[in-house]
């Protein structure tokens, strides 16, 4: 599954925003969401599987922190649609100005 892929649910995106912060244990995590938290747990496995992502073990705890390549990819794809959508804008504006349209 691509990172855009695991990005595609809300509460995923969520959990990234709240790991923007710094790395945090599930419980952490946990207590941001009015969800169970088998259900966080369940989320933070896809953005791990994605690659979202990196978990490591201290003690019984396991901590979460983002993977910067995975979120770079979805960065790079999200740019160049945006520049896609930017030239066909500006095609579209060029034409009405110039009464094509």
């Amino acid at each position: 599954m691509s990172a855009l892929d695991v990005l595609a649910d809300p509460t995923r995106r969520r959990i990234v925003e709240v790991l923007a912060g710094g790395e945090l244990d599930a419980g952490a995590i946990a207590s941001h969401f009015d969800i169970s938290r088998p259900a966080v747990s369940q989320h933070l496995g896809v953005l791990v599987e994605g690659g979202v992502l990196g978990v490591q073990r201290r003690g019984t705890r396991r901590i979460y922190r983002l993977s910067p390549s995975a979120l770079s990819e979805a960065g790079d794809w999200l740019s160049a649609q945006a520049e896609r959508w930017n030239r066909a804008l500006d095609a579209l504006e060029e034409a009405l100005d110039q009464g094509d349209i």
